[in-house]
């Protein structure tokens, strides 16, 4: 949205209507989620939540969720998608609290420089709260469905990369392992990703080829990877 000329007065905020942002990045060779600490933490556990903020009367639901991750990581999140809507009946709101959260994808883990998150690994949220942790398995759960419909993958690696790095990507947003010969013939297929005539060095042994993502041309079939049949 663009700047608004000083003086104007900042829209009104739609207080019954949430959104929340469920953003996540590799971080240490596990799935990691931000957390920001919570507005009211009467409880230890409760010292953390996902960025949210309340709707504003100018703004789409989409331009809520891009504003509030832009907040916390100083740029936009590589995509974002809808995960899930919830409502909740609270006292001090009769008509019931909506809340609408988003996924998003951070390929580099920095945060912006007002930001007070921390990056916290998905396997580490239970023991901080048993709600937060629903909201996060939610939005992880509605990212893991769509891995194999759009090109998610790509969107947390650079425009260059080898198809180990690709897999590695894939097992982390997947949960799982996947085995390598399935996975490539699976990834040729589906006509994903398309080679270029550039070489890197993965340690010992030959050189790994770099590929990048191809995107779809008309008159083209793809299919997706399926990865329930790949072990």
């Amino acid at each position: 949205m663009p700047a608004r000329a000083p003086g104007v007065r900042k829209p009104a905020r739609i207080s019954n209507i949430n959104v929340a942002v469920a953003l996540f990045t590799p971080r240490d060779g596990a799935l990691a989620v931000l957390l920001v600490p919570a507005a009211r933490s009467a409880r230890p556990r409760d010292r953390w939540s996902l960025p949210s903020d309340a709707l504003l009367a100018d703004e789409t639901l989409d331009d809520a969720a891009a504003r509030i991750a832009r907040g916390v990581l100083g740029t936009p999140p590589s995509m974002m998608d809808q995960a899930f809507a919830r409502t909740e009946t609270r006292a001090a709101s009769p008509q019931g609290q909506f809340t609408v959260t988003y996924f998003g994808l951070a390929p580099e883990s920095g945060l912006g420089g007002s930001s007070s998150g921390s990056w916290i690994a998905t396997s580490d949220v239970p023991s901080i709260a048993a709600k937060l942790n629903e909201d996060v398995e939610a939005a992880v759960s509605a990212m893991r469905a769509r891995v194999d419909l759009q090109p998610i993958a790509f969107k947390l690696l650079p425009t260059a990369f080898t198809l180990s790095e690709l897999q590695s990507v894939y097992e982390l947003l997947l949960g799982r392992r996947l085995h390598k010969a399935s996975f490539r013939r699976s990834l040729h297929a589906s006509s994903l990703v398309e080679a270029t005539d550039e070489w890197r060095s993965e340690g010992r042994g030959r050189p790994a080829q770099l590929f990048r993502y191809s995107p779809p041309r008309r008159r083209r079939r793809r299919r997706g990877i399926r990865f329930d049949l790949l072990g």
